[in-house]
């Protein structure tokens, strides 16, 4: 008896602070959908890479498959590739797949932010190769409804290279 008056409380405890993250990774969730629509602006790396640093950055976010994901396409004026991030809910949690032109697909998933603007997400995983490296590290900051910043960070080996975009809306 004694041990179920321990172990009860305990039970109790962790299931609602998994309560807690799945109700606010959904916020967290619902909060990324406000920011479908189109997005321009300045991309900025770090060290400087120079094929791409100050170049201007297109970013489309849509929300598909019936409100379950959210899909964002990134677009820079000096390269032709596309390299797409879908986020969506699993088991409670706030996921995202960057299927990477790196040629590889890195999961991460977001941690419970206070503010309710800011959604950061953690690595978990990657599928492929990452000989020429992969994401690794994101953070999304809603400023307001026409503005967001995004920071990814991209891991070549062990040297981080960071990329800041300052993106305001244009549709």
């Amino acid at each position: 008896m004694k041990w179920l008056r321990i172990m009860l409380p305990l039970v109790l405890f962790a299931w609602s602070a998994a309560a807690f993250a799945q109700v606010d990774a959904q916020k967290s969730f619902d909060s990324l959908k406000t920011l479908a629509g189109s997005w321009q602006g300045t991309l900025t790396t770090t060290p400087k890479q120079a094929d791409v640093d100050g170049k201007q950055a297109q970013i489309t976010l849509r929300v598909t498959s019936m409100g379950n994901a959210l899909a964002h396409e990134a677009h820079i004026d000096t390269r032709s590739d596309h390299p797409l991030t879908v986020f969506y809910m699993d088991d409670g949690r706030l996921t995202l797949t960057h299927y990477c032109d790196a040629g590889n697909r890195p999961r991460m998933v977001a941690k419970p932010s206070g503010d309710g603007k800011t959604v950061e997400f953690e690595f978990l995983d990657v599928a492929g190769s990452t000989e020429y490296g992969h994401m690794h590290h994101s953070v999304i900051t809603m400023i307001d409804a026409n503005h967001h910043i995004e920071d990814w960070t991209f891991m070549v080996g062990d040297k981080p290279v960071l990329a800041h975009f300052d993106l305001k809306r244009v549709q």
